[in-house]
């Protein structure tokens, strides 16, 4: 499942995404606009300026705009800084690997090949889906 971390930050950027030739947002507008928490989403924000997602300014004037084009961010990325691995098992995880301590040999896990799978077929998509994608489906299904 969707942590309310992960869905919060692609809300705020989509929002960002969806207001790039405005001034920087301030968090408590994104926060009114997406109904997040404002002090949850202050630390979502930061941890996305810190992997280079956002750029912040402070004083009159000031709030968070994206440091990057939309077609840029890629949920994939998103979700490895909200929540870490991708994969719904340690064992089948690509960058936060870890042997599940119960199984005797990973080779003939059907478990584990299983979720192998559902890892792939999840990072493919991840992997090719950025918020301009979402800010496009979004137009796409206000207009139906």
């Amino acid at each position: 499942m969707l942590s309310k971390k992960t869905k919060y930050a692609i809300k705020a950027l989509v929002v960002l995404g969806k207001n790039m030739d405005q001034p920087p947002m301030q968090i408590s507008k994104i926060a009114e606009i997406e109904r997040i928490p404002k002090k949850f989403l202050e630390q979502i924000l930061l941890d996305l300026r810190n992997a280079g997602f956002l750029y912040s300014k402070k004083g009159a004037g000031g709030g968070y705009s994206l440091n990057r084009d939309p077609k840029e961010i890629f949920l994939v990325s998103i979700m490895r800084i909200t929540d870490g691995p991708i994969a719904m098992v340690p064992c089948a995880s690509l960058n936060f690997y870890h042997k599940c301590d119960e199984c005797h040999q990973e080779s003939t896990c059907g478990i584990r090949d299983v979720f192998v799978d559902v890892r792939d077929a999840t990072l493919k998509i991840l992997s090719e889906t950025s918020i301009a994608d979402i800010i496009k489906r979004e137009t796409t299904l206000i207009s139906v």
